[in-house]
C-alpha cells in the first residue's frame, strides 16, 4: 500500500486539527474518496495540514509531520499566511526567505526520501465581495496580491529546479471565478475553499498526480 501525504495549512488542514478528523472535509477527503473508491486498499491517506502554518513551521516539523511518516507522495499548498501574517500580525515571512527555507524544506525531504513524488502547488488569494483585500481596499489588495504572485513564482521556479509537478491555483481560481462571474462562488473569504472551491482543487489534485 502506498502511502499519500496532504500538507499545507488551513486550505488542507480544513477543520481536521479542530474536529480530530485526520482528512478533514476539505480537498484531501475529496481526493482519499475518489482513489479510494477507484483503487481500494492501494492508498492510504494522511492529511497534516495545519491551519495558519507558513514556511517556517512547516520547516520546523519536517521530521514528525513528513519525513517520520515516509510517504509516497506528498502534496503541498502553501504561501498566503507568509503575506497575510504579515499583514494581520506583522509576522510574515518576506519573499525571499519564504523560497530560502521552502527549498531547503524540499532538498531535505527528497534526501531523506529520494523516491518520494511531490506535488507542488501555488499560492492564491482572490478578490471579491466579503474577501480579505476587497475592491473596498484596493491598497491592501495590491499588497496581498502582488505578495502571493511573489510565493507562488518561488514555488514554481523550485519545482522546475527539482523536477517537480506544479500546479498554478490562481490561475485555476481565476478561471472558475469567471465562469460564475463572483470569486466568492468558490472561496467566501478569497483564501478558504467553499465546497466548489474545494472540488476545484481535489480535480486540480487528481489531474496531477496522474501525471506523477
Amino acid at each position: 500500500m502506498k502511502t499519500i501525504l496532504f500538507q499545507g495549512d488551513s486550505i488542507t488542514d480544513a477543520g481536521r486539527t479542530a474536529n480530530f478528523d485526520d482528512l478533514g472535509g476539505g480537498y484531501p477527503r475529496l481526493v482519499a474518496a475518489r482513489l479510494g473508491c477507484d483503487c481500494p486498499n492501494d492508498y492510504d491517506f494522511i492529511n497534516r495540514g495545519i491551519s495558519g502554518n507558513r514556511i517556517v513551521d512547516m520547516y520546523a516539523r519536517i521530521k514528525c509531520d513528513i519525513i517520520n511518516l515516509k510517504p509516497d507522495y506528498m502534496s503541498l499548498l502553501l504561501g498566503v499566511n507568509d503575506v497575510w501574517h504579515e499583514i494581520d500580525h506583522q509576522n510574515g515571512v518576506d519573499a525571499v526567505k519564504f523560497e530560502k527555507i521552502y527549498t531547503m524544506l524540499i532538498e531535505e525531504i527528497l534526501e531523506a526520501l529520494p523516491n518520494i513524488k511531490i506535488i507542488l502547488f501555488g499560492p492564491y488569494v482572490m478578490q471579491g465581495s466579503g474577501t480579505v483585500a476587497t475592491e473596498e481596499k484596493p491598497d491592501k489588495w495590491t499588497f496581498f496580491s502582488a505578495e502571493v504572485a511573489k510565493r507562488a513564482e518561488a514555488v514554481k521556479r523550485i519545482a522546475e529546479k527539482f523536477g517537480l509537478t506544479y500546479v498554478d491555483l490562481q490561475e485555476k481560481f481565476g478561471k472558475a471565478a469567471e465562469r460564475t462571474g463572483d470569486a466568492s462562488y468558490w472561496t467566501g473569504d478569497g483564501v478558504h475553499p467553499s465546497v466548489m472551491g474545494h472540488e476545484l482543487i481535489a480535480r486540480a489534485w487528481i489531474d496531477a498526480f496522474k501525471t506523477l
